[in-house]
């Protein structure tokens, strides 16, 4: 049986991401979103799961050094030549 991620269930786990590497770092949420510019509510929400912009993701994997990762992931994904689509 086809297992589907949903996007809430993406968002959320960006959201445990971003909280893991916070504490990694010993800061609160104010400290990170004064770093990236954004409001303590914006990743209030962001690690709840209710807002995950694009923008917001890149800035936050940035941050922590973690846009190769993320990058490379994309790009794997993209190298395969896959035409898989629900629309």
């Amino acid at each position: 049986m086809l297992e589907l991620v949903t996007i809430k269930q993406t968002k959320e786990e960006l959201g445990k991401w971003c909280k893991l590497q916070r504490g990694r770092f010993e800061l609160s949420q104010q400290e990170l979103a004064d770093h990236l510019g954004l409001s303590r509510y914006t990743i209030q929400k962001f690690e709840s799961g209710k807002n995950s912009t694009i923008d917001t993701v890149l800035k936050i994997a940035h941050h922590f050094d973690d846009l190769e990762k993320f990058y490379s992931g994309v790009k794997a994904y993209n190298d395969q030549n896959t035409n898989h689509s629900l629309y």
